[in-house]
């Protein structure tokens, strides 16, 4: 009853309120007013929390707003009275029309019930952990695909380490490389992982990936792109879905550790949503909900017979995700989407690499309709799929239409033409409503992955680059396919880059030009056409100005990815004892860390340097650290340190716990947009510094809540964690402590009748005295295999009544 009262409001508005009609002056606001009312009313609860009823009331709503403009644009606002006019106005009218008819296609899409596929994977996970507990080898084997063309052997050792330690207990990782290093196929040898390369790159990713497929022999398969890294849950959370038989591939989101050129250059990663946010949070469950779910190229699980059955992967564009994901669903095949960030990549480097990347997208996915795969003629797909479908691949035309009304400003400065006609009545009673209808609901209905105004950053920014690619792909000479580069380069030149800033220079220049002149010499256009000429041709010049600003890229010595985690406190091990800190960003490079001021003295500089970082919670302990700046601020003191020589295991526990622990990476919401505004306002005014030290791009990481070996996000225990000697269980529990990369059992947890005291005895000079224990099986012994520290010092007191083992003893 509540939802039906909220969508009547505009309703009665747009009934009572008609744009010809003479009415009284104050009932022009009433219907902008009943839909702020009603939007706002809707929007105070998440959107998926509300029957699905409150969503079809928003569709409808904003339809029927949509249907009243459009025909008020055709009856009302059209200038017929000269040719130039003519034509400027049926072109305006022609791009609102696309840009219309798109945006209210992907809002119908919404209107499909969406299936529980959380819940659906979270039964699974429980059903695949009670299956692995009781025989591992009956579980689907899987084959881990990394593709690599030049990437920095530095980023792909991260990502197949990553794959390594997914906790699944039958899988393979294959790197394919086809960049064809010899020092590639020695990383994988180091590391334990499957290696193939081939002669030469035809097809190039979609002809690398099926190069494989005869080498493969697991049920499944998972790709992931050489600077992705999976959580070490993430085959547990998937594989438990392809039990169904019917089930083709199953894609997660494709989330970016770092931030993207937008966010990093502007510097507004608190404040701006990265663009994919709304695909995946939005487009991606609509597309679900129709059986049309779009395969990403990464992070993606698929039926190894499947992908045999419709001939391996499409090799005709580019994105051969895409196309290989219709022809699996026109063969029948289920294909779901699970909403659960369980990977992460690096975004582009640079603003160019990111033009490329997002030119690439647009090129091959318009490519997929010169192929068997275009949705509109492949059998098998039904109507819901071909629409959805063709929608994703045709919206990449809308850059036409939009660079078309970027320019329409023009008509009334430059050439004096009125694109439109207009009065004061009109707009506010029938465009103004229609217009905060999505403004003040977009972020409602995206499920808090973008906001109204400043996603469009983006659009301006690559919008040249993406018209020159939809130009070329219309012609059929689609652009050569140009892998996005994933590593700093040295010889890079500093500056914007002018392949993107020349455009922007012009269209800026004659949008500045334009609104000098509405300024200086107002036309004859009556007030109201006046003044949307001069908000329209206003609006335009500072979306230009902040796209030029974009252009100019942060400096940045390195691709490694910096995190905030919300300042946790540590301990710090210098020569004359402890103090405690708290961290203010943290990498696989080094860590950036607070201290109070209290008992530094008047010279920061005369403390003792750290040696080591002690953080026990996070499994991390006795980091070595070498200080490399020193900061003394209003809130105390700042130090910046580089890891010294870490050992592999203190490597790998930094590693799990910043990139591959157990939980999900974080899922942020977008700001309130009348205070995210303000604030890139004010970002714009100030100098965009190079990163360093407390300079660094930072997004956030999700804390350590939990020891390891329990799931942070608080659904499907893991498993307990073992410790064998000789094929036989010496401990078993799930609740670990991790210290200097050992396991530390609780000490009930051992079986007693294969442990006895040793009267060895060791020190320790931060935990103190250890005490060791025989591991014993039938008549073997294993002597001192296992340690504990009775009367452990502060600094280790976690570990207190608690026993771990080395010399052999597996733990896992």
């Amino acid at each position: 009853m509540l939802i039906a009262l909220w969508a009547a409001l505009p309703l009665l508005a747009a009934l009572l309120v008609s744009p010809m009609a003479s009415l009284p002056a104050w009932t022009a606001w009433a219907p902008a007013l009943a839909v702020t009312i009603w939007s706002w009313g809707l929007a105070r609860q998440p959107e998926q929390t509300l029957p699905l009823a409150a969503r079809r009331s928003a569709v409808l709503v904003i339809t029927l707003l949509g249907a009243r403009y459009l025909i008020w644009r055709i009856g009302s606002t059209l200038n017929l009275t000269s040719a130039t006019g003519t034509a400027l106005s049926l072109a305006m009218l022609a791009a609102e029309l696309i840009l219309l008819a798109n945006g209210l296609l992907q809002l119908w899409l919404t209107w499909a019930r969406q299936a529980p596929v959380e819940e659906e994977a979270a039964a699974a996970e429980q059903e695949l952990a009670r299956r692995i507990a009781l025989d591992p080898r009956r579980v689907p084997a899987v084959d881990v695909l990394v593709p690599s063309c030049g990437e920095p052997p530095e980023l792909i050792e991260r990502c197949l380490r990553g794959c390594l330690a997914l906790n699944y207990p039958r899988h393979r990782v294959w790197l394919l490389d086809d960049s064809s290093r010899p020092e590639l196929g020695e990383l994988c040898r180091r590391l334990g992982c499957r290696y193939l390369s081939r002669s030469g790159r035809e097809h190039a990713k979609a002809g690398n990936l099926n190069h494989a497929l005869p080498q493969l022999e697991g049920d499944l398969l998972v790709v992931f792109d050489a600077d992705v890294v999976p959580r070490s849950t993430f085959l547990r959370r998937t594989v438990g879905l392809f039990d169904d038989p019917r089930l083709g591939f199953l894609q997660t989101p494709q989330s970016y550790m770092n931030a993207d050129p937008v966010m990093r250059n502007l510097r507004l990663e608190r404040w701006l949503m990265p663009d994919e946010e709304s695909f995946y949070r939005w487009i991606e469950p609509t597309r679900q909900a129709v059986g049309a779910v779009v395969c990403a190229g990464t992070s993606f699980v698929m039926r190894r017979s499947a992908l045999l059955q419709v001939g391996g992967f499409e090799t005709g564009t580019p994105s051969e995700d895409l196309a290989t994901g219709i022809r699996l669903a026109a063969a029948g095949y289920r294909n779901l989407y699970l909403d659960a960030k369980l990977s992460a990549g690096l975004a582009p480097l640079s603003i160019a690499a990111m033009a490329r990347q997002r030119s690439r997208w647009a090129g091959g996915t318009l490519q997929t309709l010169r192929t068997g795969a275009n949705p509109l003629t492949i059998a098998g797909l039904n109507p819901l799929q071909r629409i959805a479908y063709l929608e994703g691949i045709l919206h990449w035309f809308n850059v036409l239409p939009q660079l078309l009304l970027l320019l329409m400003p023009l008509g009334f400065g430059l050439l004096g033409e009125l694109p439109i006609l207009v009065t004061g009545n009109g707009l506010l009673t029938v465009a103004l409503p229609f217009y905060l209808s999505q403004l003040l609901l977009v972020r409602w209905l995206s499920r808090g992955a973008r906001n109204a105004l400043l996603p469009e950053l983006y659009r301006w920014i690559f919008l040249v680059p993406l018209v020159g690619t939809v130009l070329g792909a219309i012609a059929g000479r689609p652009q050569r396919f140009m892998v996005t580069p994933k590593a700093v380069s040295s010889g890079a030149r500093s500056g914007p880059d002018r392949g993107l800033l020349l455009p922007l220079l012009a269209l800026l220049g004659l949008q500045a030009l334009n609104l000098a002149l509405l300024i200086s010499r107002p036309g004859p256009f009556g007030p109201s056409s006046q003044a949307l000429g001069l908000v329209w041709a206003a609006l335009g010049t500072a979306s230009l100005l902040i796209a030029v600003r974009t252009c100019a890229d942060r400096r940045q010595d390195d691709a490694i990815p910096w995190f905030s985690l919300g300042a946790p406190a540590v301990r710090l091990r210098t020569a004359t004892g402890f103090r405690a800190a708290r961290i203010l960003a943290i990498s696989e490079q080094g860590v950036e860390l607070a201290l109070a001021s209290t008992g530094l003295g008047s010279d920061p500089s005369a403390m003792t340097k750290p040696e080591a970082l002690l953080w026990p919670e996070a499994g991390l302990a006795a980091l070595p650290l070498r200080q490399q700046h020193l900061r003394r601020g209003r809130r105390g003191l700042r130090i910046g340190c580089c890891w010294a020589d870490l050992s592999d295991r203190q490597r790998e526990d930094l590693h799990h716990l910043l990139y591959r622990g157990p939980g999900e990476w974080p899922r942020r919401q977008a700001p309130f947009e009348p205070i995210a505004l303000p604030a890139m306002l004010i970002r714009l005014l100030g100098p965009v510094p190079a990163q360093g030290w407390f300079q660094r791009s930072l997004l956030a990481l999700a804390p350590p809540l939990a020891r390891p070996g329990r799931r942070m996000d608080g659904t499907v225990p893991c498993p307990a964690m073992e410790a064998r000697w000789n094929d036989t269980v010496i401990a078993s529990s799930d609740d670990i402590v991790k210290l200097e990369g050992n396991a530390y059992f609780p000490a009930a947890a051992l079986n007693p009748a294969h442990i006895r005291p040793s009267a060895h005895r060791s020190v320790c000079g931060w935990k103190g005295e250890a005490h060791y224990y025989d591991v014993v099986v039938g008549d073997q012994v294993n002597a001192n295999a296992a340690w504990f520290y009775p009367e452990p010092k502060n600094a280790a007191a976690e570990i207190k009544g608690r026993v771990a083992f080395w010399k052999g003893v597996q733990t896992g």
